[in-house]
Parts: C-alpha cells; structure tokens; sequence
C-alpha cells in the first residue's frame, strides 16, 4: 500500500520492464483433443459427470504456479511511482515506529498481524450490528477505527522492514497487496456498520463493491503498466477518513449519519462477473437476501474479490494471462443457480455454503502461493534467517534509501 513497500531496481533506459503487458509471452495454443469429433457421442451422460467431477478436483489440488511462472517471478521487480497527499505526513510516523521494530521480526509477520487486529475489530461491528443498521456499544466503533490505524501504520512499515533486514521478495509484495485485497473488503464493511447504510440497501451495495472496484482497478493498472501509480488521494487519505468517521460515530453516535443519508482487457471480466452476479442475485431475490443479510452477502462476494485480485497481481509478477475459469465464482454461481430454480433450496442457507466456499478457495490458493513461492526462493514466509543480515554498516544506508 506504502509506496515504499518493495525497493525497484534500477534498469537500462531502453530496457521493457518485465511487469509490461507488451513483455508478457503469449498464451500457450490450445491442445487438441484426443480422437475425432464424433469419438465422445458414445459415452454415458455418467460418465462424462465423473470425469468432469475428476477434473475439477485435480484442478483444486494441484499447484498454483507452473514452472514457467515461478522462473519468470524471479525476474519481477517492484516498481512505484507518486506519492499521495498525507504520505510525506505520515514517514515521520512510519520511521519512528519501524525503528522500534527488532531486526527478527519479519516483513510478513507485521502485516498479518495488522490484518489480523483490522478484521477482529470488524467482527466485533459485524456481530452487534448484522444488518449494518443496529447500534453498536460505542466503544466497538473506537476498535475499530483502532484496529484500522494499526494495520495501517503495520502495512506502511513492512516494506522498511525488509529493507532494514535485506528480505525484500516477489513474496513480500505478494503477501502486501494479497491482505491489502482482504482488509479493503472489512474496512469497507465496516464504515458502512458505522453510518448504518443498510438503511440504504442500495447505496450499501454500491459503496462496497465500489470500493472492491476500485482496489481491483488500481492492480489492474499495474498489471497492464507495470508500475504500481498513488494518486493525490489515495488509501492512506481514504483510510484516514474512515479513521475519523468511525471516531466521530464513536463521540456523537451512528444517529448522525442517518441525517446524511497480459490482455489488457481480461482482467475486467473477473470483476465484472462479481458485481454483475452479486448485483443480478440481489435484485433477483425473493427473499431479500441482500437487505436481511447485508454483512453475510458482502462477505461472500468479498472474499471472491480478493482472491481474483491476487490472482491479477500473481499474473501482473508473472507476466501471465487470467483465465476466467476459477473456483472462486462457485459460490456465486451457486446462488445465481438456486434462483434459476425458484429458491428451491433456502436462499439463506445457499449464501452460507458460498460464504464458506469463498473463504476456503480464498485461503486455498493463497497458502498455496505464498508456500509455493517460499519454496522456490528459498526463503521463510514469517521468520528471517540470520544470514541474511547485512553487515552492521549497510543496515543504516539501507534504511535510509
């Protein structure tokens, strides 16, 4: 999220840059099938459900990363560029807290942590104010804003960390913008818990997904330019606005608001398959699945969200393509497919079974790459080898670059 999270390296002037739609291999050609076109008009109906079935739980046991996205990860550099308003503000903060920090604490080990305090804290919300239009004890909203800051201020000083302990990695950044994915989907909620928007189902709906929208657009950008670009007002001004919002619904009270009231084109299919079935299934339902279950329905989408975003910044590191095809629309296709048949299972059930889904696929493939990956470069994914240490001389002249 901090601009500094990964330290580039510097290139020839006429070099391409790895992380460049232009530099991405094209797509392997497809392989024929086996036997001529008439070869499967004989097999049972069976059958062909049996293989289909085989096949999708290969697909869900087997790695991740291919060999050839593995060795192309090792040539990914990480590359920056602008600072936002409250940035320069905020590095007299970051510097003091990370000097703090003893050199054995890994990189990855303060993010989690800060994820971690971030979610609990919207859980808290969550569990007394289910429908984002209940009031919660006062000092839920005073967590939350809390477990905010603190994951901030954590996500802020990973990256000086590592530059503190020579431990930069493909992995770092992965493992940086993958909680960044998750904790965008809670800190959303969570604001919307605090001004009571399921007063607004609408306006709900919208300024969740929105929010996810524009997380995925700003790693779309990077996957297409290869340089990840802040804004004037970017995530620390919009995180710190929350900040405040949760404090100050914490003094006056949630009344207040309610007076207010590769291809450079495919990454777009992922995110636009989510919002257009979570917006079909809320319009569509005839239970009011997404006005009875606000905070279950976000959740469920959520998480589907943050992992088709880290599967864009893996092919962005990668210089790899998306595919559409993936495990995480099986829950949402679930539902979209009960209301095909009329509800004919209990669209309040059918939600959890996505919901758990989501959650499972999303923690599947995100321990599989960060494994995967740890594996490959030889490195821990929350602990720091000693031999790694620079020399006492060069911690210094690599904190302060």
């Amino acid at each position: 999220m901090n601009a500094e999270r990964r330290p580039a390296r510097r290139t020839d002037a006429g070099e391409v840059h790895p992380g460049s739609a232009m530099n991405r291999p094209p797509s392997a050609a497809h392989r024929p099938g086996r036997g001529s076109a008439g070869t499967g008009s004989g097999r049972s109906p069976g059958r062909g459900l049996g293989l289909g079935l085989g096949l999708g739980l290969n697909s869900l046991l087997q790695q991740p990363l291919n060999r050839q996205q593995l060795k192309r990860l090792e040539e990914h550099r990480y590359r920056s560029a602008g600072c936002s308003l409250l940035e320069p503000v905020m590095q007299a903060w970051w510097e003091w807290l990370v000097r703090r920090l003893p050199l054995w604490v890994a990189p990855n080990l303060i993010t989690i942590t800060g994820l971690a305090l971030n979610v609990c804290t919207t859980l808290i919300l969550m569990m007394y104010c289910p429908t984002a239009t209940e009031q919660a004890p006062l000092w839920a909203y005073l967590a939350c804003a809390l477990g905010l800051f603190i994951y901030q201020s954590l996500d802020a000083i990973d990256g000086k960390q590592a530059r503190r302990t020579n431990s930069s990695s493909p992995l770092g950044e992965l493992f940086d913008h993958g909680c960044d994915s998750l904790s965008t989907v809670f800190v959303v909620l969570g604001i919307c818990i605090a001004v009571q928007l399921g007063t607004n189902p609408d306006w709900m709906f919208f300024c969740c997904f929105a929010g996810v929208f524009m997380f995925y657009c700003a790693h779309w950008q990077t996957y297409v330019s290869g340089t990840l670009r802040f804004g004037i007002c970017d995530v620390t001004e919009a995180q710190l606005c929350i900040i405040v919002a949760q404090v100050v619904t914490m003094i006056v009270g949630p009344s207040l608001w309610n007076i207010m009231g590769t291809s450079v084109l495919s990454p777009f299919l992922h995110i636009g398959a989510v919002i257009t079935l979570a917006l079909m299934i809320y319009k569509k339902s005839t239970s009011r699945l997404f006005e009875n279950n606000p905070c279950l329905y976000i959740l469920a989408f959520g998480f589907v969200s943050a992992k088709i975003t880290n599967k864009l910044v893996v092919a962005h590191m990668t210089k790899s393509e998306m595919h559409l095809q993936d495990t995480a629309f099986v829950g949402p296709g679930l539902l979209f497919l009960d209301q095909y048949f009329n509800s004919f299972i209990n669209e309040y059930l059918v939600l959890w079974i996505a919901l758990v889904w989501s959650l499972f696929d999303l923690i599947r493939y995100s321990v599989g790459v960060c494994n995967q990956i740890a594996s490959h470069l030889h490195i821990n994914i929350f602990k720091i080898s000693p031999s790694s240490f620079p020399p006492a001389n060069l911690q210094e002249q690599n904190h302060h670059k």
